[in-house]
């Protein structure tokens, strides 16, 4: 019936910005974009160097 006095101070806790689930989510999100961009603009580097190789 009666509960006893627990300190909620101990069992408080805050979330930083960028804690919840939909930021790691976006973040998730945003580095997969990150790496797939990352492999296309090196893929097209990499052909740019191989056609100046071949040109000399």
């Amino acid at each position: 019936m009666f509960r006893s006095k627990r300190n909620k101070e101990e069992h408080r806790y805050y979330l930083l910005p960028g804690m919840g689930r939909s930021n790691r989510r976006r973040h998730r999100e945003f580095l997969l974009w990150a790496i797939v961009v990352g492999v296309v603009v090196s893929s097209v580097f990499a052909y740019f160097l191989y056609l100046l190789s071949r040109r000399i």
